[in-house]
């Protein structure tokens, strides 16, 4: 299957670039390029590409409101470039409906991974990235934007899980700090996923951050 890309970057030597290395890729076809937000919205309705890569500061309509437009009207996933890991924009970006981010000077392979990744409906954020984002904004307070019902659904052990992926581990770390197998721990991760009406774990974060779940770590 063929992943179909759209560009979003204001500084046209960082789109050749991706460009040249995108094209390498027998699966990964550009569809489009945009230098700015608003330019990226209109192409996306109009070219559907599976992976929008999105930088976040952009002349006019920025990333961020460009990835809310995108991901509102469904069918394309946001991945979000950025040059600065401690970015602030990065978690508004990701709580508009970014399916993750890496940073300008990732290896080229990992960019590559990373858009098969988030075209399969996973989230490109690896546990040391989580880790990160939580020191960042672990002192951020709580902005509830979705029902606190929906937590009621949770089970015991489904509450456990999504406490764990806010301080950004694995499955397999989950698994050993619950004594069980990673593969229950997936199955607890869907069922989170599906109560809170959350597209991936970046979301699950995200949702703990606004209804005040994370706890701090030493």
């Amino acid at each position: 299957m063929t992943i179909g890309v759209l560009l979003a970057d204001d500084q046209p030597l960082i789109r050749a670039g991706l460009r040249a290395l995108l094209g390498t890729q027998p699966d990964l076809e550009i569809l489009g390029e945009a230098a700015d937000g608003a330019a990226a919205t209109v192409q996306a309705r109009g070219l559907t590409p599976d992976v929008v890569l999105m930088d976040v500061r952009m002349p006019g309509t920025d990333g961020i409101t460009a990835t809310r437009d995108i991901t509102a009207s469904g069918g394309s996933r946001v991945l979000i470039l950025t040059t600065y890991d401690l970015d602030e924009y990065v978690f508004d970006a990701l709580a508009a409906g970014a399916s993750g981010f890496l940073l300008k000077d990732a290896r080229p392979e990992d960019l590559i991974s990373g858009i098969r990744l988030v075209a399969g409906g996973e989230a490109l954020l690896a546990p040391s990235v989580t880790r990160r984002l939580i020191s960042v904004f672990a002192h951020r307070p709580a902005r509830p934007t979705r029902s606190a019902a929906a937590l009621d659904t949770l089970t015991g052990r489904e509450c456990e899980v999504l406490t764990l992926i806010t301080r950004g581990l694995s499955n397999t770390e989950i698994g050993a700090q619950l004594g069980i197998s990673p593969n229950t721990v997936k199955t607890h991760v869907r069922h989170v996923m599906e109560k809170l009406g959350l597209r991936d774990r970046v979301h699950a974060v995200i949702f703990a951050y606004e209804h005040g779940l994370h706890h701090d770590q030493a």
